[in-house]
């Protein structure tokens, strides 16, 4: 059987300095081939070198296929991905990437209503030029940022067209979540990128909601357990058959590292799905913010995974 692909191998083909801290970089296929498709605000994870893998949403088109485009905002506390782009990555050097996954399920007919706040835009910013390529007008974008925004050129038209609130913080209030979004509970779908208490505000403002019309997207995980509270379980390596024990001083994925597999590990924390797994028995422990509840039938984010009985089987 062929193995599946992994990654894909880009070319840095523009870097832009936008200021206020962010950088766009857009990525082609050396030979300017199209690339893998993609749904409006899907993600990728970016493999910058070992060990350092981090995920971020494409901001350009479905339609847009011979490019990916992400912009990047420099985190001063982060974990060293941003750093790296910022400083290290130039025109030319080439990236390998994962094959784009997630999306936004945008509601044909009814409102999209999009909340962001400063760089939290860009799945959204994609899901907009995908519905403005269509003639669709049904969203409105909810943006606040300190200052000026960067990426409006990206929206322009609808900025243009008045479907767009933009909120400058530091010279008026930030938007009111609970009133953006009250006024579509009856239909449509509501999305959310940005800060915690931007989406804390979002999440208590959507909480009886159906989940297909609500949609999350999170800038870090939350903070987790120093170690797993879990009993002792047996781990079982369906595909490379090996065996092992995971304790709650090693937890899952330090199982698996310790075993040399190579799964790739984005946030560490639930929220991004890089390291998604099939599993096919066992009573898994879903901690993550990605998996659908069908998709947890069969499948496991192993960066916060555990199991609640005696024996866990991954398909690896």
């Amino acid at each position: 059987m062929a193995k599946a692909i992994k990654t894909v191998s880009t070319v840095v083909s523009k870097v832009e300095d936008l200021g206020n801290d962010t950088k766009r970089f857009t990525l082609v296929d050396q030979d300017d081939w199209e690339l893998p498709p993609f749904r409006p605000g899907a993600h990728i994870d970016v493999h910058l070198e070992p060990g350092l893998v981090r995920t971020y949403s494409l901001c350009n088109e479905p339609d847009d296929g011979r490019r990916y485009v992400i912009a990047v905002k420099r985190e001063r506390e982060g974990r060293g991905g941003s750093a790296f782009l910022h400083d290290r990555v130039q025109v030319g050097q080439p990236v390998s990437v994962s094959l784009p996954r997630g999306g936004i399920a945008l509601d044909p007919e009814g409102t999209n209503v999009f909340v962001a706040g400063g760089i939290g835009v860009t799945p959204f910013i994609s899901a907009i030029r995908h519905l403005d390529r269509r003639g669709l007008t049904n969203y409105v974008l909810h943006w606040a940022s300190r200052g000026q925004p960067v990426l409006p050129d990206m929206i322009a038209p609808a900025i243009k067209a008045g479907r767009v609130r933009l909120y400058d913080t530091t010279e008026e209030s930030k938007p009111i979540i609970a009133g953006i979004v009250g006024e579509f509970g009856g239909s449509g779908l509501a999305a959310c990128c940005g800060p915690d208490p931007m989406l804390q505000a979002f999440e208590q403002a959507v909480a009886t909601w159906p989940d297909d019309r609500k949609h999350i997207e999170m800038f870090t995980p939350p903070k987790l357990a120093a170690k797993s509270d879990v009993p002792p379980y047996e781990l079982y390596l369906s595909a490379s058959n090996k065996h092992a024990v995971v304790t709650p001083d090693m937890g899952l994925l330090g199982t698996l590292e310790s075993m040399g597999v190579d799964v790739p590990v984005s946030c560490g924390g639930g929220i991004c799905g890089a390291c998604r797994v099939r599993w096919t028995e066992g009573l898994p422990i879903h901690r993550d913010r990605v998996l659908s509840p069908t998709e947890r039938q069969s499948e496991l984010i192993v960066c916060v995974g555990d199991c609640a009985g005696p024996r866990l089987v991954l398909d690896l």
